[in-house]
C-alpha cells in the first residue's frame, strides 16, 4: 500500500482543522476557532446552506469544493457581513487572514488549486500610541498600592510589569513562578508569536513589586499570578480578561482611562522620549519584530503630521 492509500484525501480533509491549529499557542488556537466559527455561522445564514454548515469541518469541505470565483464571492460576502456588523478593521482583517491561511494550507496539501484574493480593509493602526502617560501610570500604581492587601500587592506587580517592561497581558498571565529568577532579577517571557521564552531584566522598582507579590504568594510551583477570593485564598491562574478588568478598575479609581495595552503604549512612548527617539534601542525594549511599528510610536510622539501642517501654513 502506497502513501496515497495510507492518507486518502478524505482523511486529510477531516484532519485539516487540527493540522491548521497544531503547534499554535492556546490563545491563538482559541482565537482562530472563534474566527472560523464566525465564518461557519455566516455560511449557515445563507439560503439553503444550513445543512452544509453543521460544523467547521463540513464548511471547509464545502468551501474547498467551490470553484475559485464562487469561493472568492463567498469570502467577499463574508467581508461585507463583517463590516455591516460594525466590527473593527483589526477584527475583520484577522478573520479574513484566518480564512486565507486555511485555504493556503489546503493548497499546500493539494486539496484546492486556487487562493482567496479578498483583500483586507484599511486600518489606521496605532492611532493612539500614547496611553495614559507617565503621570497616569503612577496614579494607577498608587491606587493599587493604597489597597494594602494581597490583591493590591498582586495588582501593583502586574501594573509594573505591563508598564515598566512593556509586557503584553498575555505575556504576564503566561508566567509561572519558575520563570522568575529573583537573584538575577530576570523574567523568561513568551513573547507574541514566539515559540521560545526570552529573558527580560527587571528595573529595581519592578523587581521590588514582584518580590513583594512572591512574598505573599509563596514560592510554590505554578502560575505566577493567581486569582484571589474575598478571603485571600488562591484560585488558579489569572486570565487575560481578569488583567484587563483589573487595569480598568484601577484606572477608574485614579480618574485615568486605562487598559493593559495602553500601559505598554505609555512605556514605549516614554522610552522614545527619554532616549531622544532612539528607535533601534526602543524596538528591542518593545520587542517589535518590525521597526516600522516602533517608528509609528515615534511619529505620534513627535506629531510629525501636525508639525508639517504648521510649517506649510506659515506665512
Amino acid at each position: 500500500m502506497g502513501l496515497a492509500d495510507a492518507l486518502p484525501i478524505a482523511q486529510l480533509q477531516e484532519r485539516l482543522i487540527d493540522s491548521f491549529l497544531a503547534g499554535r499557542k492556546p490563545t491563538t488556537v482559541a482565537a482562530y476557532r472563534r474566527d472560523l466559527e464566525d465564518f461557519r455561522a455566516f455560511v449557515a445564514r445563507q439560503p439553503g446552506a444550513a445543512v452544509y454548515a453543521a460544523s467547521i469541518d463540513r464548511v471547509v469541505l464545502e468551501l474547498f469544493g467551490l470553484a475559485a470565483g464562487q469561493a472568492n464571492a463567498l469570502a467577499l460576502g463574508y467581508r461585507a457581513d463583517l463590516l455591516t456588523r460594525g466590527l473593527s478593521p483589526a477584527t475583520v482583517n484577522r478573520r479574513l487572514a484566518a480564512l486565507r491561511s486555511l485555504v493556503q494550507l489546503g493548497r499546500t496539501l493539494g486539496l484546492v488549486g486556487w487562493s482567496l484574493e479578498v483583500e483586507n480593509v484599511g486600518s489606521a493602526a496605532y492611532r493612539d500610541t500614547r496611553g495614559p502617560g507617565h503621570d497616569g501610570v503612577m496614579a494607577i500604581i498608587g491606587k493599587a498600592e493604597d489597597r494594602g492587601d494581597a490583591i493590591g500587592v498582586r495588582d501593583t506587580a502586574i501594573v509594573r510589569l505591563l508598564h515598566d517592561t512593556a509586557l503584553r497581558r498575555g505575556e504576564v498571565v503566561s508566567l509561572d513562578h519558575a520563570h522568575y529568577d529573583a537573584e538575577a532579577a530576570t523574567l523568561a517571557i513568551l513573547g507574541k508569536a514566539r515559540r521560545e521564552r526570552e529573558m527580560v531584566t527587571l528595573p529595581d522598582a519592578t523587581r521590588a513589586a514582584l518580590d513583594a507579590w512572591v512574598g505573599v504568594r509563596g514560592a510554590w510551583d505554578g502560575p505566577l499570578f493567581v486569582r484571589l477570593d474575598n478571603a485571600g485564598a488562591f484560585e488558579g491562574r489569572l486570565s487575560g480578561e481578569a488583567v484587563r478588568l483589573i487595569v480598568r478598575r484601577l484606572g477608574a479609581g485614579a480618574g485615568v482611562p486605562a487598559r493593559p495595552h495602553g500601559l505598554r503604549h505609555s512605556a514605549i512612548t516614554e522610552a522614545l522620549a527619554r532616549t531622544n527617539g532612539n528607535v533601534s534601542a526602543v524596538q528591542g525594549f518593545a520587542r517589535h519584530r518590525d521597526p516600522r511599528v516602533t517608528i509609528r510610536y515615534n511619529d505620534n510622539r513627535d506629531d510629525e503630521a501636525g508639525r508639517i501642517a504648521s510649517l506649510i501654513t506659515e506665512g
